[in-house]
């Protein structure tokens, strides 16, 4: 998707113009790939623009850093912070947020110089991830043949910028050949994720959707939609899934921050029953969509209004 921009970024505690937010082209992170970052959304409701799960997402954030050796320097809070005032700073009513966390100018080589750390926050607005056709009847799905990162490859618990090759590579190629995204599975044949998204798919009334140790991002939608899930008196059931179970789900969805929830209507040219939005992962979308905007007073908690 196109960037639209907006009138500033924040850089290292200063809110800089947009054309001027820029790095060296000899920063190590641009080299080697080593930095985290996350996505975050804000929806417009009522009372303004709220900031959906911030906390959790910056907390992750962080986390990933210490993963890669990083200090950013800055607390959730104080990032927090940051975020909320970026975007007032922009306008946006409803929009994406990207922080990263990467490494400075000043050294090269292998061996990162983890003293040089940055961090950058940008928001912008970004509509449909895959697409409004995907969304309303289905993305179409293919199981790649790149395996996803191992737990011993990369950490696939940390957001990392270099990571992300892995990802890219089973997307471009599903693109190329016909399909709206990919599935990527683990060395033992299991699903464990699409390019930038969680998977459930449902059987008999019952939510499942592969483990952590299926080498998953954990991601926070993913938790978000299991939790509304249980509220709502479903089964959700956390295990590895085969490929051939998908074939012959009833539905199935993807979950990320960007896509949001979308339904699956086909993987591998084999349509599932529901060939499209079936009625639960429409009750979960309409949940999620209630959520988000603030129209549920019992998840306001998840909501930061800037």
């Amino acid at each position: 998707m196109q960037l639209t921009p907006t009138s500033t970024i924040w850089m290292d505690d200063e809110f800089v113009p947009w054309d001027e937010a820029q790095v060296h082209v000899l920063t190590p992170s641009l080299h080697y790939g080593w930095g985290v970052y996350e996505g975050i959304r804000a929806y417009a409701t009522n009372e303004g623009p709220a900031v959906f799960r911030l906390h959790d997402h910056l907390k992750r954030l962080l986390d990933s850093a210490r993963v890669y050796l990083m200090d950013p320097g800055y607390t959730v809070d104080r990032l927090a912070d940051s975020s909320l005032e970026l975007l007032r700073r922009t306008g946006l009513d409803s929009g994406y947020l990207r922080p990263i966390v990467y490494l400075g100018y000043g050294a090269m080589g292998i061996t990162p110089d983890l003293n040089s750390v940055r961090t950058t926050l940008a928001a912008w607005a970004w509509g449909s991830y895959l697409g409004e056709k995907a969304e309303q009847e289905g993305c179409r799905l293919t199981v790649s043949s790149w395996q996803r990162n191992g737990i011993n490859t990369m950490p696939p618990l940390a957001k990392s910028t270099g990571a992300c090759v892995n990802s890219s590579l089973a997307k471009v190629a599903a693109l190329r050949a016909g399909y709206d995204d990919a599935l990527m599975l683990t060395p033992t044949g299991h699903v464990a994720e699409a390019s930038a998204a969680n998977l459930f798919v449902i059987r008999d009334g019952v939510l499942h959707t592969p483990p952590v140790s299926d080498y998953i991002l954990p991601g926070i939608t993913r938790d978000t939609i299991m939790t509304l899930a249980r509220d709502l008196g479903l089964t959700v059931e956390e295990r590895s899934i085969t490929r051939s179970e998908i074939y012959v789900a009833d539905e199935a969805f993807l979950t990320g921050t960007a896509l949001e929830v979308v339904p699956v209507a086909s993987v591998d040219d084999r349509p599932l029953a529901s060939a499209g939005c079936g009625p639960l992962t429409k009750q979960l979308r309409d949940a999620f969509e209630d959520v988000v905007h603030g129209r549920d007073e019992r998840y306001r908690h998840w909501l930061t209004h800037a």
